[in-house]
């Protein structure tokens, strides 16, 4: 068996090492590459930046832990971002498990569990006034039509049951209307599809979607008839969106080790198709 032959002929398990080597290396090293921003992430980052201090926030975590990988980062970029600049936050889920995503993004920026008060640089957050979580309603696409008319009718408590009429920064909000800005983290149905339709056709809310890698294009439709006001796509779009609010996360990390091993993947096709070719070049001359 020449060279050629054993390079037809490598063990599979020897591919999978090299795979495993160049996703798991990166998260041991401190290295970096470079980020480079999407326009449609950069629009929305824009977006965020135009609101004022004190304006409304409302994040809708539609997603479960298996895609918490992707989606994650960009939740506690999004809660980063909003605290830096004092702006308002409130959460909700028409997923049963988003809620409690967003509640661990938000433990992940303070360093602790947030309690009532939390200190944090130099700020106290006070829950109610600073932040809510109005928790899981049932009702997907009908949900999102219902706050378009009334909020407290479609969440007349919060997720640890206190009436939202005694929480301060719900006080005053009625309907969309009073929501300045929309961030929802997605990773299927019901997700960013039915908030453009109900949320934004029809009540005019500003909308900013983070999705999984494999729903992205499936919105860009959105973005170019400008129905959205950004899209964070996958694991990269996450990255971006760190990089420009100035917190490198785990995103940007998954990152390389995700370039690295696309770069042993390509790497092995080369050399797979090189062994073919010449190696059966070779026979027929023989």
């Amino acid at each position: 068996m020449n060279f050629w032959d054993k390079l037809m002929n490598i063990d599979r398990r020897i591919i999978f090492l090299f795979v495993v080597v160049a996703v798991t290396l990166p998260l041991f090293l401190n290295i970096s590459q470079k980020t480079t921003i999407s326009y449609e992430v950069q629009r929305g980052f824009d977006e965020m930046a135009r609101l004022q201090a004190g304006a409304r926030v409302l994040i809708p975590c539609d997603y479960d832990p298996p895609s918490a990988p992707e989606l994650q980062p960009m939740t506690i970029a999004a809660i980063r971002f909003c605290l830096d600049h004092d702006l308002k936050i409130i959460i909700m889920g028409l997923w049963p498990q988003g809620p409690q995503q967003a509640n661990a993004a938000l433990a992940s920026v303070l360093g602790e569990t947030p309690g009532e008060t939390t200190t944090w640089k130099g700020k106290t957050l006070v829950y109610g006034t600073d932040w809510v979580n109005l928790g899981y309603q049932a009702g997907y696409e009908l949900l999102i039509q219902r706050m378009g008319s009334s909020i407290p009718a479609a969440f007349p408590r919060d997720f640890r049951g206190t009436p939202i009429a005694e929480l301060p920064l719900m006080q005053g909000v009625q309907n969309f209307n009073n929501i300045d800005f929309a961030i929802n983290v997605t990773a299927g149905y019901p997700g960013v599809v039915e908030w453009v339709q109900f949320g934004v056709d029809r009540f005019r809310l500003k909308l900013l979607c983070g999705t999984t890698a494999v729903q992205a294009p499936l919105v860009y439709p959105y973005f170019e008839s400008g129905q959205l006001r950004g899209i964070l796509g996958g694991l990269k779009g996450a990255s971006e969106f760190e990089e420009l609010v100035g917190v490198p996360g785990k995103a940007t990390k998954f990152m390389l080790s995700q370039s690295l091993a696309h770069i042993i993947v390509i790497l092995f096709i080369i050399v797979g198709n090189a062994a073919y070719f010449v190696g059966g070049r070779r026979k027929k001359t023989s």
